[in-house]
C-alpha cells in the first residue's frame, strides 16, 4: 500500500537541525531551503490534508521540475502517475527498469519520490551514473520514498554511489527488501554493504550473482553474524563452493539465529558443503524456516547429513532439494528421518533421478505426514507403480494439496496403461483437491 508523503513534521522541526541532517552524507543532492524545497512544490500543498496531494499535482510538479533540471520528462514515470490513484488508493510501484537515469534526470525525480510513497522502486538496469545514483538514493533516504528497492544490474555505480546505498541501508526505518543482483560485490562494495548491515533494517536481501565466493562472502558472513534483523538471503549463482564457502555458510547458521530462510541455489556446494550447512542448522536455538538448494551437485551421499538433522528441525517448513543426483537411494535415506520431522511443509525433488522406487519411499512417507502440504516430483521417471503408491497413499494423507508429477510420455504406454495413469492422476487430484478444500474449511471453523 502507498501513501502520499505525511510532511507535517518537517514545518516543526528545526531548521538548523534539519539543515544538518541533509548535509549529513555530503552526497551532490542540491537541496534547497526548507521554505522552498521541491520547486515551491510545497508552497500550495496542505501537508496536514489527509488527501494529501493529488496525481495530477504531482505530474505538474514533476514536468515543472524537468524544465528546471532542462531533461525531457520521462513518459514511464508518466503514464505510470496517470493510471495510479493518491489519497484512498495506491501507486504501488514506481517502475524505471532500464530508462536512462542522467544526474538531471535523477534530480528532477525529486517531486516524485518527496510527495508520494512506494512499495517497489524498480532502478534495475537503470544505467545510473555516480553522481545522479548518490543524489537519487539520498532522495530515497531523506523522504523515506521505499519500502522495496531493485539497483540490479546497475554495474557502473561507483564509490560514492555505494557510500550513499550503505547509508540508506543503515539509516532508513522504512526499507525492508534491497535487490542487488549481478552486480560485482567485490572490495569497497561488499565493504560498504557489509558495515551498513551490521545495524540495518532490512528483513530481505537478493545478491544473485553478485561473485559472492571466497574473501567477499567471508566479509558479507562476519557481519550478517551480527544482524539481528534480516529474515531472508538470497545467494544463488554465486559460485559458492564446497569448501572455505561452505563452511562461512556453516558459521552463519550456527551464529545469527534471525534468518528464515536461505536460497542457495544454482551454486556448487557439494555434499561437502551440505555436511557443514547441516552443522551449522543443528546449532539454531529458532531455526531456518525455508532451505533452497537446488542444483548444488548434491547425492546420495549428502542425504546422510541431512537425515541426521531432519527429525531435530522444529522450524523447517520449506526444504527444497532439486536438480540434485539424489536417486532412489537417497529418497531412501531421508524417508524415516522425513516421517519423524514435525515441521516440513513443503519438499521439492524435482529432477532428482528418481523412479517409481523413489515414489513408493516418498509413498510411505506420505501415509505417515500430517503436515506435509506440498510434494514437487515434476521431471523425474515416475510411472505407473509409483503413481498407484502415490495415490493409495492419498487416502490416508490427508494434508497433502498438492503433487506434481510428470505425466508418462505416450509412446511408452499403450491403450490400457493410458487409461490407468489418466484415472490415477484423477485420484491423486481428487484427494489433493479434497484436503485442500478442508484446510480452507479448518481456520473457518476454529
Amino acid at each position: 500500500m502507498t501513501r502520499c508523503s505525511d510532511s507535517g513534521e518537517e514545518n516543526t522541526e528545526n531548521p538548523d537541525k534539519k539543515q544538518k541532517k541533509r548535509k549529513k552524507t555530503g552526497k551532490n543532492v542540491s537541496f534547497p531551503p526548507d521554505e522552498q524545497i521541491v520547486s515551491g512544490f510545497a508552497e500550495h500543498a496542505d501537508r496536514t490534508d489527509k488527501s494529501c496531494f493529488t496525481l495530477t499535482d504531482v505530474i505538474e510538479a514533476y514536468q515543472q521540475s524537468c524544465s528546471k533540471y532542462q531533461v525531457q520528462p520521462i513518459e514511464n514515470i508518466l503514464r505510470q502517475l496517470q493510471q495510479g490513484v493518491c489519497g484512498g488508493g495506491s501507486v504501488e510501484c514506481l517502475d524505471l527498469k532500464g530508462e536512462r537515469l542522467d544526474h538531471r534526470s535523477c534530480e528532477a525525480l525529486e517531486v516524485v519520490l518527496k510527495s508520494l510513497h512506494f512499495d517497489f522502486i524498480n532502478l534495475q538496469a537503470a544505467q545510473l551514473e555516480e553522481n545522479g545514483a548518490s543524489s537519487l538514493l539520498d532522495m530515497i533516504l531523506y523522504y523515506e520514498s521505499t519500502t522495496y528497492l531493485d539497483i540490479s544490474d546497475n554495474s557502473s555505480m561507483g564509490t560514492s554511489s555505494w557510500r550513499a546505498l550503505a547509508h540508506l541501508i543503515k539509516q532508513s526505518a522504512c526499507l525492508s527488501r534491497l535487490d542487488a543482483c549481478n552486480v560485482s560485490l567485490v572490495d569497497y562494495r561488499v565493504q560498504s554493504l557489509s558495515k551498513a548491515l551490521l545495524t540495518s533494517r532490512l528483513k530481505v536481501l537478493h545478491l544473485t550473482n553478485a561473485q559472492l565466493s571466497g574473501k567477499s562472502l567471508f566479509t558479507l558472513v562476519q557481519a550478517l553474524k551480527a544482524n539481528r534483523a534480516l529474515q531472508e538471503l538470497h545467494l544463488s549463482n554465486n559460485q559458492l563452493n564446497s569448501y572455505q564457502d561452505a563452511m562461512q555458510l556453516g558459521d552463519l547458521l550456527r551464529y545469527n539465529n534471525t534468518l528464515q530462510k536461505l536460497e542457495l541455489s544454482n551454486n556448487a556446494l557439494a555434499d561437502g558443503g551440505l555436511e557443514e550447512l547441516c552443522e551449522g542448522l543443528s546449532r539454531q536455538t529458532k531455526g531456518v524456516k525455508g532451505l533452497i538448494l537446488k542444483n548444488n551437485h548434491i547425492t546420495q551421499r549428502g542425504m546422510k547429513y541431512l537425515a541426521k538433522i531432519l527429525p531435530g528441525l522444529k522450524a523447517l517448513e520449506v526444504l527444497d532439494l532439486g536438480n540434485n543426483l539424489l536417486g532412489n537411494e537417497g529418497i531412501q535415506i531421508i524417508r524415516e528421518p522425513l516421517m519423524l520431522n514435525s515441521s516440513v511443509l513443503h519438499l521439492g525433488l524435482a529432477q532428482t533421478n528418481i523412479t517409481c522406487e523413489g515414489a513408493v519411499a516418498l509413498a510411505e512417507f506420505l501415509a505417515e505426514s500430517r503436515l506435509i502440504q506440498r510434494l514437487d516430483l515434476h521431471q523425474n521417471k515416475v510411472k505407473l507403480g509409483g503413481l498407484m503408491a502415490l495415490s493409495l497413499a492419498l487416502r490416508i494423507n490427508s494434508s497433502l494439496t498438492d503433487l506434481d508429477v510428470d505425466p508418462i510420455p505416450p509412446q511408452e504406454l499403450d491403450e490400457f496403461m493410458m487409461e490407468t495413469q489418466k484415472k490415477l492422476q484423477a485420484e491423486i487430484t481428487h484427494h489433493c483437491n479434497t484436503n485442500a478444500s478442508q484446510l480452507q474449511r479448518e481456520p473457518s471453523e476454529s
